[in-house]
């Protein structure tokens, strides 16, 4: 299924008539979907599932998913904050951070029920001293990592997540100095569909549970494979759930510990409910021998996955229902003054130009850019050339559409600004 189906010529007139353009529009129908399908993730002795909130944070979308069961997994204080005000309970959020702040922020959520799991020897360390006699979780590195590209493989040697499995003695150590219950183990690979490399991180990661005998969770993180564009894959959790059910019966078998699972989707989620809706406000040639640009009125400001990764994204021409236009191919490009604002690169090379065939395009057309879901609106330029942050709207499940985001506003973008005298 590509990933723009649920949008059409007339629908993305009335949103371009009503919101404007450049809009993200999310599926409420592919949300709850996605919702269903992380809830039905295989498991042996019971399952928590996380939104990783980072994908896409909008509140309304975090109450969505809190309404259909899942639990919040945060990846700065801030993130945890903006779970709050959205409706979790700080029970239902689980922070996994780079960077622990060093205020009071970190403590009065904790108190109020939120978990941590502790990224490194040193954060384990300082949550100790300010959390002694507590439960604490623990990401480890299992050594092997998986992703589309490097920079979406977080195991492994080149990766800085998580505290390496060679110190795990070191942070024993430390749980017992400080009196720290280790309830879970946290492991997190990346973004791949290899059955056979999370069927490994499991087993490395049922490895570390054994060696910490207090803990009953595991936590596997998330990455499951997404496929936003014809020929890529999204991966089947039945089918890789389905073995790691097996490895932790047989776990439970052996050691008589049932291990309650979680996991971690954000992409997996959100990233095909979304279309970033777009026009066509310029188009341009460099010749025989160069290619035919589309330029639009959106672009790295709303999705950098292209210019940073490589990604490959769905792109739909919405023609008028019934005109017949011939195809020819098309670089695609955003609206920054900046060489690398690309909406078609090579597949993982970013520096290449890739074009794609479209229907022959006309100034004002309406285009339809797919898969924007996750690390998207989250991820964004925000303002660069001072373009405002775009709004995001929900297609309901009964045709009507809701906003959810203003368009910002000049005044907005400049709010925070102080005033200088010279």
């Amino acid at each position: 299924m590509l990933t723009t189906n649920f949008i059409n010529r007339e629908l993305a007139d009335r949103i371009s008539e009503e919101i404007g353009t450049p809009c993200y529009v999310y599926d409420e129908g592919s949300l709850r979907g996605a919702a269903d399908q992380v809830m039905a993730f295989p498991n042996a002795y019971g399952l928590t599932a996380r939104f990783a909130m980072k994908a896409c944070p909008n509140a309304n979308i975090l109450r969505l998913f809190r309404k259909k069961g899942l639990k919040i997994d945060a990846s700065s204080i801030y993130e945890a904050e903006r779970a709050l005000l959205a409706g979790y309970e700080a029970s239902e959020i689980s922070l996994s951070t780079q960077e622990f702040p060093d205020d009071d922020s970190l403590a009065s959520i904790v108190e109020k029920g939120m978990s941590v799991n502790a990224c490194s020897l040193y954060q384990l360390e300082r949550y100790g001293k300010r959390f002694p006699n507590t439960k604490v979780g623990l990401r480890f590195n299992p050594g092997l990592g998986s992703g589309g590209t490097n920079r979406t493989n977080v195991g492994g040697p080149a990766s800085s997540f998580g505290i390496w499995h060679e110190s795990k003695e070191d942070a024993k150590e430390l749980a017992k100095k400080y009196g720290l219950n280790v309830f879970r183990i946290h492991t997190h690979i990346g973004s791949g569909s290899d059955p056979e490399v999370w069927i490994r991180a499991v087993s490395l990661s049922l490895d570390m549970v054994r060696y910490f005998e207090e803990a009953i969770y595991l936590n596997l993180g998330g990455g499951y494979k997404v496929g936003r564009i014809a020929g890529e894959a999204t991966t089947d959790l039945q089918v890789i759930g389905a073995p790691m059910k097996e490895a932790f019966e047989a776990f439970g078998q052996e050691t008589g510990r049932k291990i309650h699972l979680e996991v971690e989707p954000g992409s997996y989620l959100v990233a095909n409910s979304c279309v970033l809706l777009s026009s066509i406000q310029d188009l341009t040639s460099t010749g025989e021998r160069g290619y035919d640009f589309i330029k639009l009125d959106s672009g790295m400001t709303e999705n950098t996955r292209p210019s940073m990764y490589g990604s490959q994204h769905e792109i739909q021409l919405l023609v008028p229902e019934g005109e017949k236009r011939i195809e020819k191919p098309y670089i695609v490009v955003g609206h920054c003054c900046e060489s690398g604002d690309i909406l078609t690169p090579a597949p993982a090379d970013p520096e290449a130009l890739h074009p794609r065939t479209l229907p022959e395009a006309r100034i004002g057309d309406l285009v339809a850019i797919g898969g924007v879901g996750a690390y998207c609106s989250s991820m964004a330029t925000k303002n660069y050339n001072s373009f405002p942050e775009c709004p995001e709207a929900l297609l309901r499940i009964d045709g009507s559409v809701d906003l959810m985001r203003k368009r910002q506003s000049l005044q907005e973008v400049v709010a925070n600004e102080t005033q200088i005298a010279f």
